[in-house]
């Protein structure tokens, strides 16, 4: 197993990638990472924080899409980047997976255009696994797809359904639609028609889910459109963030506080684990020909550890060969 790495995306590139490769190489039966990127900057970081390559190899390239890039940079405008680079390696044969922490739309671009749909594809779509208060669920898309066709959504199902089942292992994974209500007769126009499609889906399509029902887990997968599932993600993430913050400050208030929370400590710790989304690193690229893993943009070593872990799940799997069987 090969897992190419795009050694220059995210905000913590290159060394919170190489640290993260390195965890990944301890933890999971990988045979090699290949590391795309500036090999001067490679080799500087390595040099600097006193770091042993490992069953990694450096693949050099001469530039970088940034974050604030147009997304078909990775086609035209740098071909030499380490995402556009990882892209054709991934294309030939050279890896067996691909990961990067780098510009969402450029990954969804390339993923697209070079790596390209598994036939009976209509649209690629980001998956992400998710926390809940029962059990993680899959979130899709989460921004590739902004605007979409109501036969897109109902094939996102379809490709969430066959993620959980394969991936994480949940027998008759339950498919909800993303709207503000839980009604039929609730939503736009798209998700009106999407929801007529998907009742008569071969997935277990349970109908509708509101917002608020999401964090509690009643859905095993949650289908909406880019744009919708996106804001979900970031909204989520920010809560998260803002109640941890907001428990750990009311148990620092004063010394009596602290103590109380040597007695809750274990309890708080467990929850803060239970929502991480480090746990899952990121998100992947369901529905293209081979494994594009989009690690968080801000990701550090643990959290693109665990991005990798979702590239050899996918690999271990045969998800890819599944996918294509059931839609052919």
């Amino acid at each position: 197993m090969k897992i190419i790495v795009d050694a220059m995306g995210g905000d913590n590139a290159p060394l919170e990638i190489i640290k993260g490769s390195l965890l990944a190489l301890d933890e999971f039966n990988i045979d090699e990472i290949i590391l795309v990127g500036n090999e001067n900057a490679i080799n500087k970081c390595i040099k600097d924080n006193g770091i042993e390559l490992k069953k990694m190899r450096i693949h050099h390239c001469t530039d970088t899409i940034d974050m604030c890039d147009d997304p078909t940079s990775v086609l035209k405008a740098k071909p030499d980047s380490s995402m556009a680079v990882g892209f054709r390696m991934l294309n030939e044969g050279e890896g067996d997976a691909f990961v990067s922490a780098g510009n969402t739309g450029a990954i969804t671009v390339g993923a697209t255009l070079i790596t390209k749909r598994i036939k009976g594809v209509k649209r690629p779509a980001i998956a992400s696994i998710m926390p809940s208060a029962n059990k993680p669920f899959l979130l899709m898309d989460c921004g590739a797809n902004a605007e979409c066709r109501a036969e897109f959504l109902y094939q996102f199902g379809l490709l969430g359904s066959i993620y959980m089942q394969n991936v994480m292992h949940y027998e008759s994974p339950t498919v909800a639609l993303a709207n503000n209500g839980t009604e039929e007769t609730k939503g736009t126009p798209l998700v009106k028609e999407a929801y007529a499609l998907m009742k008569d889906a071969p997935y277990n399509f349970i109908g509708n889910i509101e917002g608020r029902q999401i964090p509690y887990g009643d859905a095993d997968v949650v289908v909406a459109d880019g744009f919708t599932g996106n804001l979900i993600l970031k909204m989520y993430e920010g809560v998260a963030k803002v109640l941890m913050n907001g428990i750990k400050e009311a148990f620092y208030k004063n010394t009596l506080s602290k103590i109380s929370y040597l007695g809750v400590r274990s309890g708080i710790n467990d929850m803060k684990t239970q929502f991480d989304y480090k746990e899952y690193g990121g998100a992947v690229m369901l529905g293209v020909k081979k494994p594009v893993i989009k690690a968080h943009g801000s990701a550090d070593a643990r959290t693109f550890k665990n991005a990798i872990k979702q590239a050899v799940w996918f690999l271990e799997t045969d998800l890819i060969n599944k996918i294509e069987i059931e839609l052919n």
